[in-house]
């Protein structure tokens, strides 16, 4: 595995960010890690990239320990927050991150030629990163992030500021890396949904891991989502008249039901007047993570 995590723990005072996290990552596949704000990924992504010492347990990264200082050869990060040198060049930043890993000469610039070709920045390497757009100028991140070949690729949010066209090439370039694990945070469903596999985490644990098909699976059934005028009132009045627990989520009316194609003729008979629209259909990636935060289906 190139990522194994067994019973982390991390504590911050009496508060448990972490409680007996565990899950496995293989070699070669993109991991993503979703949750609540306040679930513990951020704490999690601190303790891989070796910013943090856990309180308890194991974490391994291609095989070491992350409390080893030998780790850091062995992967790449990019945080959430830029870490280029606007007033240097592409190369410049580049060049110097080498330096910190002891490449130097010929064969640094072979490697920062082909990391600048890989990412299309090849006719950017003489521009200054501040005049780059939020795109490129991740696309520059990640080109750093992989100059000493890592194992295994750390990503914070790395969506983060990108319209949708440069997160549509980041994940383009994401998935043209060969040989390299990838492991990304995320708060983007959508995003989440171009994970091979992804773990979600809600206060400090693990409360689903699979593929994003699987896991929309294990809800099964179907989904109603009715939109009205007095959403409230409605959801009141199902729960009374038809014994339903329903939740407002972003002013619509909510519910899981088998056979709801069933369910909604029932719906608009109790309800004359008070139904604008009703939609059908399977479980969202969305679906899954609020049934498993508790904050859809309790």
């Amino acid at each position: 595995m190139s990522v194994d995590v067994e019973g982390l723990t991390h504590r911050y005072g009496e508060r448990a960010a972490l409680d007996g996290v565990a899950f496995s990552v293989r070699a070669g596949e993109v991991f993503g890690l979703v949750g609540p704000n306040g679930g513990g990924k951020t704490t999690l992504f601190k303790i891989l990239s070796t910013a943090l010492v856990p309180t308890s347990g194991t974490a391994r990264v291609a095989g070491i320990d992350v409390r080893d200082g030998a780790v850091r050869r062995k992967i790449g990060v990019v945080f959430q927050a830029p870490s280029l040198d606007g007033k240097l060049t592409v190369a410049e930043n580049l060049l110097h991150h080498g330096h910190l890993y002891g490449l130097s000469g010929g064969g640094l610039r072979q490697r920062i030629g082909e990391e600048l070709t890989r990412f299309g920045l090849a006719d950017r390497a003489g521009d200054r990163v501040e005049k780059l757009s939020g795109g490129l100028q991740r696309r520059v991140e990640l080109a750093k992030s992989l100059l000493h070949r890592p194992e295994v690729l750390l990503l914070d949010e790395p969506s983060t500021g990108l319209d949708p066209g440069a997160r549509r090439d980041l994940w383009d370039a994401l998935r043209g890396l060969k040989g390299v694990t990838v492991l990304l945070t995320t708060h983007l469903l959508e995003e989440a949904e171009r994970c091979d596999r992804l773990a979600i985490l809600h206060k400090g644990r693990v409360v689903a891991l699979g593929e994003p098909l699987a896991l929309r699976a294990e809800i099964g059934g179907d989904v109603v989502t009715v939109r009205s005028r007095d959403a409230e009132k409605l959801a009141a009045g199902i729960r009374e008249k038809l014994g339903e627990s329903p939740q407002l989520v972003d002013g619509t009316v909510r519910l899981a039901r088998d056979r709801g194609h069933e369910f909604v003729g029932r719906l608009v008979e109790a309800f004359p007047g008070m139904i604008d629209s009703v939609t059908v259909a399977k479980p969202s990636l969305e679906d899954v993570f609020m049934s498993k935060t508790r904050e859809l289906w309790s």
